[in-house]
């Protein structure tokens, strides 16, 4: 076989790997994100709650940017 040959074979190994790679990690976040949802103001209130304070609305926004620029 001509190098060239294996030159295509192998580009082609490597666009189909890609492709099977990138439509398995898909799957995986999707299931995580699924079992593991992100957190939300809710979650922020309890928190609040749990440590004994009352959450005013601009610690929970404080609190939710927070956790959005931490991403």
């Amino acid at each position: 076989m001509a190098w060239w040959g294996v030159l295509l074979i192998a580009i082609a190994a490597a666009v189909v790997g890609g492709i099977i790679g990138f439509i398995i990690t898909r799957k995986v976040i999707q299931k995580q994100l699924r079992e593991n949802p992100p957190i939300n103001e809710n979650q922020i209130r309890a928190m609040y709650r749990s440590m004994g304070r009352k959450p005013t609305e601009a610690d929970i926004k404080k609190t939710m940017n927070a956790v959005k620029r931490g991403r």
